[in-house]
């Protein structure tokens, strides 16, 4: 059974990006969010395995939206996703509870080798 992503960015090129670079590599990717707000419920909703986040979004900022899927379900497997230059939202999304990152602009094989490092 291959695990289920939520893909969260606001912008839609990224998700696709994203969601080409998971699908290819045989994970389902099963929701998109553009905002921190989506991003909560639709992780809500579908309790995928893994949730890419990006940092920087509308309404809810990512690292926003990581305190509150984390205070849902603790156990949530969120994969941070930074421009260059965010490391320091990067150290506060890991302190929120992400458990990995990956910067932008993405290289398909960092993507995966963070993705399996935390689905473990």
């Amino acid at each position: 059974m291959s695990h289920t992503v939520l893909v969260c960015d606001d912008a839609i090129f990224m998700r696709t990006m994203i969601s080409d670079i998971l699908t290819q590599a045989g994970y389902e990717v099963v929701g998109e969010a553009e905002s921190g707000t989506q991003a909560v419920e639709k992780y809500a909703q579908l309790k995928p395995d893994l949730v890419t986040m990006d940092i920087v979004m509308p309404d809810m900022g990512g690292i926003d939206a990581v305190r509150e899927i984390v205070k849902a379900d603790p156990s949530a497997r969120i994969l941070m996703c930074s421009a260059m230059g965010q490391q320091a939202l990067v150290v506060e999304a890991i302190q929120a509870g992400a458990k990995d990152f990956v910067v932008k602009p993405f290289q398909p094989s960092r993507v995966l080798e963070a993705v399996q490092r935390v689905l473990g």
